[in-house]
């Protein structure tokens, strides 16, 4: 009997009517669409390949176990393939509220937490897979590989072979509670016997371990800034979600020119989006930040099993009252580098470890009140995934665009989740529709417009050009891609 472990168990057990906790993306794809048939062909020889796929968590009326994954005694792949039309004229905007009316619905947690829904009527001609995947089930690390599982790198790949399957039997309710017992016995124990090798693994020497508590003091210091509480707020079942992209290639060159990282790059075009959002308010204020949830990967360079969650979390002040966009860069990178150096995401890693100690009922309570209680601290998620530089296809129909969904939790609005693919950097932003449309507009305006200003600050500086007996001119060099 395989359990949940104590991170899948918390989002498994934060959902609820308003807080659907599954990940997601809209991949489009250049047509002609393929027959349904095809897709489901194609899913029914690639599912082996994703065992979660198949499984449903089981749990008993009072939570006094933890939950287990067990094979779907009825699974049926035709539930989870759904076949839906973009209405005309099927432009960005149809796509869009489409979209986003389908990741505001909660998966059916009797059933393996899944959906893939295929969307045609897309304007020029292509065609479009709506995914949707539980968090329990997977992280965004996680997601990315199993996308590999329909992915192919070459448009014309072997066909699969079909494979047969038969679910596991589930255990009986005697072997549940035994092995519940047992569980419940052993699990707090293997938990405590693992620590030390945790802090080692984690914090091996003496002088990592006084530099994260001296992290710890810059951590407090950070909470106590005044952030954005005014985008804070009561969410209800209903969701807006949009996109924006950005060149790869010129967010790079940006972080070569200023010596910073991807990832810094991406949180001060967020940044600048921020500011512009409460500047059209009226609520930009000195020293003011947008404080926000950054998950971090816990994945080595080439781990992809178990399909699981491997993530810990640091919390990030965004400078939006800072004007100027470079110095808004520094602040981002010199806070990061921090929280990398002091190993703030071992804090995060170190509570899940702890609760790990908990009763399973004590988890569900904690972690359904954690999301639910009214807090101003954090105002926002943003999470990068890198993905692939080289082009993925299905059933020989090259991938063009890939945007990602992520959940937002109670009082949190807004949630930004950033995937790259090829040269594109995708910014899916997923807002409670309490949200107004125009703020979304002005957040996408402010991350494009963030880029353009930092792309503007590295580009050289015109040459001066002399003419015979004439006035100097500026010369314009082209900006290299």
């Amino acid at each position: 009997m395989e359990r949940l472990s104590t991170l899948d168990a918390g989002f498994y057990f934060v959902e609820h009517q308003n807080v659907p906790m599954h990940i997601g993306s809209l991949a489009v794809f250049d047509g002609p669409a393929p027959a349904p048939e095809e897709l489901v062909a194609l899913y029914a020889a690639k599912l082996p390949l994703v065992r979660r796929y198949r499984q449903v968590v089981r749990t008993l009326p009072v939570p006094v176990f933890r939950p287990y994954w067990s094979d779907d005694q009825d699974f049926d792949l035709g539930y989870h393939l759904r076949h839906a039309a973009v209405p005309p004229p099927g432009g960005p905007e149809q796509l869009r509220q489409m979209s986003a009316r389908i990741f505001a619905q909660r998966l059916d947690r009797d059933r393996p937490l899944w959906e893939a829904w295929f969307l045609e009527g897309i304007k020029g001609g292509r065609w479009a897979i709506l995914s949707k995947v539980h968090h329990c089930m997977v992280d965004g690390i996680g997601g990315a590989d199993l996308m590999a599982a329909l992915f192919e790198a070459v448009p014309d790949p072997v066909p699969p072979e079909p494979a047969s399957w038969a679910p596991r039997p589930g255990p009986s309710a005697a072997e549940v509670i035994a092995g519940g017992v047992v569980d419940t016995v052993s699990w707090p124990l293997q938990q405590l016997a693992g620590l030390p090798g945790f802090l080692l693994r984690r914090l091996p020497t003496p002088g990592e371990l006084l530099q994260f508590g001296r992290g710890l003091t810059g951590s407090a210091r950070r909470l106590a800034v005044p952030s954005a509480s005014s985008l804070n707020g009561p969410i209800g079942p209903h969701r807006r979600w949009t996109w924006t992209t950005a060149s790869l290639t010129q967010v790079k060159k940006i972080r070569r020119a200023r010596n910073v990282t991807v990832n810094d790059v991406v949180l001060a075009v967020i940044t600048t989006g921020f500011r512009e959002l409460l500047q059209a308010r009226g609520e930009l204020a000195d020293g003011l930040v947008v404080r926000t949830l950054v998950p971090v990967s816990l994945r080595g360079e080439n781990e992809h099993q178990p399909v699981s969650n491997q993530i810990s979390a640091v919390l990030a002040n965004l400078p939006v009252s800072e004007p100027d966009p470079v110095r808004r860069l520094e602040l981002l990178h010199q806070q990061m580098a921090d929280l990398k150096r002091s190993r703030q995401a071992v804090g995060a890693e170190l509570l899940t470890e702890m609760l790990g100690f908990a009763a399973p009922a004590l988890l569900a309570l904690g972690s359904g009140a954690a999301f639910r209680m009214p807090q101003p601290l954090v105002q926002a998620v943003t999470t990068n995934v890198p993905g692939p530089r080289f082009p993925l296809f299905i059933l020989g129909r090259q991938l063009v665009e890939l945007d990602p969904y992520v959940p937002i939790g109670d009082n949190v609005r807004i949630g930004i989740a950033v995937f790259s693919y090829l040269d594109t950097l995708s910014f899916g932003i997923t807002a409670d529709s309490a949200v107004p449309e125009s703020d979304l507009d002005l957040l996408t305006a402010g991350i494009s417009g963030g880029l353009a200003e930092l792309l503007a600050r590295v580009r050289p500086p015109r040459r001066q050009a002399r003419s015979k007996g004439g006035p100097a001119r500026a010369a314009r060099r082209p900006a290299r891609s």
